[in-house]
This record gives structure tokens, C-alpha cells and sequence, in this order.
């Protein structure tokens, strides 16, 4: 756990006057140990390795903290499922592109971007509260050789 993290979510739970305990520590070393994004149930197993008594409910629950505390975004990637998002801390301006065909999933900024939401939320006499582009695109890879690597590791691991 990074100290800004720790800095941020100690000042949140004392505002909340909850306390900081074993197992929130536990779950966020878990979440805040991989640049990838997961469900809850991913993070439950991730947790699970660390601190086998952690139960399925206090990681519902302090993910819930992490989001409110905006340690974690909730992030769609399309799949029916929410994910969470540790890398907002230090990429806050990220967004998201998705292989329909693969389903993996790479993070972008792009300045032209920004630019444009920034246009656009201005013109329609917007202030954004929170911006996020997810973009869902066939896997050129896969329609170039008609094979992909992120595809068979995919199914490697769904089939564990």
C-alpha cells in the first residue's frame, strides 16, 4: 500500500469515524498490488491468498469505501460485469479500449481528447464531474494471422 493511499484512506475512514482493521489492509495490498482491472471476485481471490479469513462480504464492503474514497473506480468494459480500476491514481485522465474479439483490455490518454470532451461539455453548457471513453474494437491481430495471443491466454486462464 502506497502512502497515498494510506494517507487518503486513513483521512477518509476517520471521516466516517470507522476504523482501519487487519482485513482492509489486507483487501487494499490486494486491489492496489496489480495494474489490472478486476471484479470483486477476482479481488476476493487475491485477497484470499494473502489472508485466508477474509470474508466475501468485507470485500464487498471495503470495496464500496475504496470507490466512495476514489481510491478505485468503478469502470463497464462491456462484459456485463463491474470492474474496478486501480490505476485512476496515477493516470486519472485514462480511458479504455476493448477487444471484442479477445477481450483484452488497454488503457490510453490522448490529449486530443481531452480537448474535445472539454469542447464539447463546454458547448453544451456542461462541467464534467467525471470523464471516461470506453471504446469496443475488433483485435487486428486476430483478423491479420487469425490467431491471438491474449486470446489463448484468456482461455487458458478461464479454464482454470
Amino acid at each position: 500500500m502506497t502512502e497515498i493511499v494510506r494517507q487518503r484512506l486513513d483521512e477518509f475512514l476517520a471521516s466516517k469515524e470507522l476504523r482501519r482493521t487487519k482485513q482492509r489492509d489486507v483487501i487494499v495490498e490486494a486491489a492496489f498490488s496489480t495494474k489490472e482491472h478486476f471484479t470483486a471476485d477476482d479481488l476476493h481471490e487475491m485477497v484470499r491468498k494473502i489472508d485466508r479469513t477474509v470474508s466475501r462480504a468485507t470485500v464487498y464492503r471495503t470495496l464500496g469505501l475504496l470507490v466512495e474514497c476514489s481510491l478505485l473506480r468503478e469502470i463497464e468494459l462491456g462484459r456485463d460485469q463491474t470492474y474496478y480500476d486501480p490505476n485512476f491514481l496515477d493516470k486519472p485522465e485514462h480511458n479504455h479500449l476493448v477487444c471484442t474479439d479477445c477481450g483484452r483490455v488497454v488503457e490510453f490518454q490522448d490529449e486530443h481528447i481531452a480537448l474535445l470532451e472539454d469542447c464539447i461539455t463546454r458547448r453544451l453548457g456542461f462541467t464534467p464531474a467525471s470523464k471516461s471513453i470506453h471504446i469496443e474494437a475488433s483485435c487486428e491481430e486476430l483478423s491479420r494471422s487469425g490467431k491471438c495471443g491474449y486470446q489463448v491466454a484468456a482461455l487458458a486462464r478461464d479454464h482454470r
